[in-house]
């Protein structure tokens, strides 16, 4: 009786089965793989082309050489071996700071094996740089702790950690690293200038006071008037109307007449853009332009909205801290037209009552125009020009206000001088 033969697989198929096969190896190695550095991969691939070409050619020196190569590798990867059990705690203090404040790190370092702890060194990114810490000797259960400091000269996202330990050899040809911690991001907020209240000045919606536009159904009562038909009746004064009636002889009914105090909300807009700014200072200043109106705007207990680059913040209910993060992780050259970003703050944010447009000098006042019809027309929109090479000054076009700020400093006294502008 005779075998059925084999059906015809193809060549795709058999790739596949073999991919599937290998793949277990692959897993397992790929840890060991990953220790080699590429000084590491060039020593040991001399090392096989050396015993490969001494062996086809009776090259006996070449073939020391090669087993030279190989033996170092091995030697080196003996001293990456070895499991260490740590516990590490990374702590930042304080998580939130102002650009220039001083920051600081703590790592707490325990030993949480039996056996005792061998020299080692730990090394821990900060931003793009890296600080190591060798650790001692230690027994079980003791712990070693470092203090650092942390660099809080620019604004932006310092992201710490993780904690790794590194083990590998004097020639650097294997590296075998162990993260122990997780990331920390220290914020480094904008530097600001202190505001008066945001109801004076140009932004001077941003009071919750009263505007002039007469409603029946809001919240600030602010006068009496006779019943005309139609009128609520919910909302007539019965006291008043009695003493009306008594001293006119006739029967009259007064309602309340209320006046819309719609809830303030500032929006505020960073050209994230490259192009319209000078330099990157012009930039910095337009960050610490946006987030001094935010921080007052707080302060007021008005709601916020953040678009600073790409960077966005909209939430009503959240503390000032987070919206300062958005100006922290806001980047130049990532954001989007002016007018796109206008737009967009439109739909997120509906409840704007006041609109700030933070950009650079080269920005045409057409386009701050087009930017300021994306907003309803009760909007009261404001933009400012960052422009260190022009006295500061106000413009208005229309409904819109452009202000010309040089420097930062300036900020408070040219929302000012805008009350008698």
């Amino acid at each position: 009786m005779t075998a059925a033969p084999e059906p015809h697989r193809s060549p795709l198929r058999r790739g596949r089965e073999l991919a599937a096969a290998a793949r277990p190896v692959v897993g397992a190695v790929q840890p060991v793989l990953g220790t080699v550095s590429p000084l590491g991969w060039t020593v040991l691939a001399l090392g096989v082309a050396g015993w490969i070409v001494g062996w086809l050619l009776g090259w006996a020196e070449i073939v020391v050489v090669a087993l030279a190569c190989l033996s170092t590798v091995v030697l080196c990867a003996l001293l990456t071996i070895g499991r260490t059990r740590l516990s590490v705690r990374l702590e930042l203090t304080p998580r939130r700071v102002v650009a220039g404040s001083p920051a600081a790190g703590r790592l707490v370092v325990s030993n949480s094996s039996r056996a005792r702890l061998l020299p080692l060194l730990l090394e821990l990114p900060i931003g793009v740089s890296r600080a190591q810490f060798p650790l001692r000797r230690l027994r079980m259960g003791e712990v070693q702790e470092e203090l650092f400091s942390l660099a809080t000269t620019r604004r932006g996202v310092v992201p710490v950690g993780p904690a790794t330990t590194v083990r590998g050899d004097p020639f650097g040809l294997l590296r075998r690293s162990v993260p122990w911690s997780e990331v920390i991001e220290l914020m480094v907020h904008p530097r600001t200038v202190a505001l008066e209240s945001l109801g004076a000045g140009v932004l001077r919606d941003l009071e919750g006071q009263t505007t002039n536009e007469v409603s029946t159904s809001d919240l600030a009562f602010h006068t009496l008037r006779e019943y005309e038909p139609g009128d609520d009746r919910r909302y007539v004064h019965w006291r008043s109307s009695a003493r009306a009636s008594a001293l006119s002889g006739e029967d009259r009914l007064l309602v309340r007449q209320f006046l819309d105090t719609r809830r303030s909300h500032l929006c505020t807009i960073v050209d994230g853009r490259s192009a319209p700014y000078l330099d990157e200072v012009d930039f910095e200043t337009a960050i610490s332009v946006a987030a001094s109106a935010v921080r007052r705007a707080y302060e007021d207990d008005v709601d916020t909205t953040v678009l600073a680059a790409q960077s966005v913040f909209n939430a009503a209910d959240a503390g000032a801290a987070l919206a300062m993060d958005a100006f922290s992780r806001a980047e130049l050259g990532q954001g989007t037209a002016l007018s796109t970003m206008a737009r967009h703050a439109a739909q997120i944010a509906p409840g704007t009552t006041v609109a700030m447009l933070v950009t650079g000098a080269r920005t045409e006042f057409g386009e701050l125009r087009r930017a300021a019809l994306h907003f309803a027309p009760e909007v009261n929109v404001v933009a400012v020009r960052v422009d260190p090479t022009e006295p500061a000054g106000i413009t208005a076009f229309g409904s819109l206000v452009v202000l010309s700020l040089p420097q930062l400093s300036g900020l408070r006294a040219l929302l000012l001088a805008s009350v008698a502008a």
